[in-house]
């Protein structure tokens, strides 16, 4: 028998503790149509403008429901305040991430095991969403939506030019970076002024230099972070000469618009940064490859996860209404647009056009050799984009690792005894 939810309270302790201070995003408004009210929230502004289209074109061709898409700023932590005030929209549009499993533990989604839907999403999708769970659950929570990809994009056109071959290993990459400098080119361009893309070059070699599950094994005591992250820290390390001079005083936007600029041959991030980067250079080719951490070929691995996601949640009053909305949303001519326009990997199976810039990552979506980002299952009190741009600043590997062991224990203690009781419920089944 499967762990029963857990009690709304302990989502205050472990994510929620800020939130009451945020702004408060009221609910939809009341209409005397006599139609079924349906709110969504989703957290990714950025496409604000494919929701505002999802909405219209649902109500115009929907007579019994109608649909409501709010896409603000900092939705997480919106929705936060309003999980704590019990105003819940009817379904929520998320990452794959720590947030989510918070949810998920919280009692706060429904399971929606019986969606129709769900036998067309791609199995590893649903394997990585299952795997965010804090500790097993049972049901189906979310319907992943679209993924994204990181690894390295690169300038097409300047690989060309000097007949550079796409590297297959780490010594390939780091010979493949001395001779574009020795051409009097930068190798990469970092914006790790912004803590967070510090977390792009890290989650990227962590797939294949660190167990998938790394966080949970070290949640039931069995390994630490300094013996799991150690080559991982180094190797990250070395890719810093092959940067720029200071990267610390340049940003995301700046390494976006240099990169774009030609200032740099090939820049350490993920398949959502295209549309920032195209909307300097619409005219580049762009292009990408898999991170190679691993000194074989043979380990390297697509490091993918679920970029957004749909939950509906436990209070919603109209199940089959929230299931007509997902319908609608994973449409395939719906579903193609998204991916057009946000650059996005579907999770849907289907006979998909996927971006251009993704060419170079296209055998490992189609065949599945694809692994979660690992700070998805981070805390973010943690601030571990933070310890990563000290760490690059200060270089003390051991320090790094210490402090991350540390930490994790301190801010991990609710959930290690969550594991630690199933676990002891579970021993020997």
């Amino acid at each position: 028998m499967m762990k029963p939810k857990s009690p709304k309270r302990r989502l205050l302790a472990l994510c929620c503790a800020a939130a009451i201070l945020a702004p408060v995003l009221t609910g939809c408004a009341a209409h005397d149509d006599g139609k079924i009210q349906i709110e969504l929230v989703q957290y990714k502004p950025e496409a604000a403008i494919y929701f505002d289209m999802v909405e219209e074109a649902f109500n115009a061709t929907h007579d019994s429901i109608h649909l409501t898409i709010s896409s603000p700023n900092d939705a997480t932590t919106i929705l936060k305040t309003r999980f704590i005030r019990e105003d819940y929209p009817d379904i929520i549009g998320i990452g794959g991430d720590i947030n989510y499993s918070y949810f998920v533990d919280a009692g706060i989604l429904a399971d929606i095991s019986d969606y129709p839907g769900l036998k067309d999403i791609n199995q590893g999708y649903l394997d990585i969403e299952e795997s965010l769970e804090l500790v097993p659950t049972d049901g189906t929570y979310g319907v992943p939506y679209v993924a994204n990809a990181a690894g390295i994009l690169y300038n097409k056109d300047m690989f060309d030019a000097h007949g550079w071959k796409i590297p297959e290993t780490w010594n390939e990459l780091l010979t493949l970076c001395d001779e574009i400098k020795a051409q009097g080119i930068l190798p990469f361009y970092f914006g790790f002024k912004d803590t967070w893309t510090c977390l792009a070059p890290w989650n990227a070699m962590a797939v294949a230099l660190s167990p998938a599950d790394t966080t949970k094994r070290v949640n039931r005591g069995e390994t630490t972070f300094a013996v799991e992250y150690r080559t991982l820290s180094e190797k990250y390390l070395q890719l810093l000469p092959y940067g720029q001079n200071d990267p610390f005083a340049y940003g995301y936007n700046d390494a976006c618009t240099a990169f774009a600029r030609g200032e740099s041959a090939m820049y350490t991030i993920g398949s959502y940064a295209a549309p920032q980067i195209l909307s300097v250079n619409p005219d580049m080719n762009l292009d990408s490859f898999v991170m190679p951490a691993c000194d074989d070929a043979s380990g390297n691995v697509l490091n993918s996860g679920i970029d957004l996601l749909f939950a509906v949640t436990e209070s919603c009053r109209n199940k089959e209404a929230a299931y007509e909305v997902l319908d609608f949303l994973l449409d395939d001519e719906n579903l193609q647009q998204y991916i057009d326009a946000q650059t996005a990997i579907p999770c849907k199976e289907g006979d998909f056009t996927l971006p251009s810039i993704l060419d170079g990552m296209r055998y490992y979506i189609s065949e599945g050799l694809m692994l979660d980002y690992q700070d998805h299952y981070y805390p973010s009190e943690m601030a571990v984009d933070a310890q990563l741009q000290t760490y690059l600043i200060q270089k003390d590997t051991n320090a790094f690792l210490s402090k991350f062991d540390t930490d994790w224990l301190r801010y991990n203690r609710d959930i290690i005894r969550l594991v630690q009781d199933y676990e002891a419920a579970h021993a020997g089944k």
